[in-house]
């Protein structure tokens, strides 16, 4: 059953999709399976063990459950400078 979630991208990720935030309805289970769902979708360079995750504003493990309504983003590293 497809659930609707708010994702929001940033850095790369950001430049990649073109847009900052967006609403997705995902059948993905977990926050890594929702990773590979929008880097399919979206084609971003990145792989998961390359990114942080965060579910409704605190990090988790990618193995974290995606729940209707829930807010994820995608932390890819920055580069300072």
């Amino acid at each position: 059953m497809k659930k609707s979630v708010r994702v929001s991208y940033f850095a790369i990720l950001r430049e990649q999709r073109g847009l900052g935030t967006e609403q997705v309805a995902t059948e993905a289970s977990t926050a890594a399976e929702l990773y590979e769902e929008l880097k399919t979708r979206h084609g971003f360079t990145l792989p998961g063990t390359r990114i942080r995750v965060a579910v409704n504003d605190d990090f988790q493990p990618w193995s974290a459950e995606v729940r209707e309504g829930d807010s994820l983003a995608f932390l890819p590293p920055v580069a300072g400078g």
